[in-house]
């Protein structure tokens, strides 16, 4: 099942519908109670996010770097081009940027606060 789905799937659960035919939970249904109907709402907010968080996520987010792509970004970084900006052009995130450019030897791991 994927997030869609789960979320069709909860938001039926949620309003007092059945999933499947879309008629009205019996009244003496687990899910008509209010605690599970606020259980149901929260999990439902919780997918509804992720979901999101995908869709948001940069087209080249976990694919892998070509050594022409590394010589760009070092390029980038060298010319004080905006981290925000490489990651734009690049359809990465900052964060994979800063990673890259760290594991390339470029710039210095961020400091960790406590």
């Amino acid at each position: 099942m994927d997030n869609i789905e789960a979320i069709k799937l909860m938001r039926a659960l949620a309003g007092g519908l059945d999933p499947e035919s879309s008629q009205p939970l019996e009244a003496t249904s687990l899910c008509r109670r209010p605690q599970v109907v606020k259980a149901l709402n929260r999990a439902l907010g919780a997918l509804i996010q992720l979901e999101q968080r995908e869709r948001d996520k940069p087209t080249n987010a976990g694919r892998y770097w070509s050594r022409a792509e590394d010589a760009q970004i070092c390029e980038e970084v060298r010319k004080g081009v905006d981290f925000h900006q490489i990651a734009k052009t690049h359809n990465r995130s900052v964060g994979s940027i800063v990673a890259r450019l760290v594991k390339l030897g470029k710039i210095a791991a961020p400091r960790r606060v406590a």
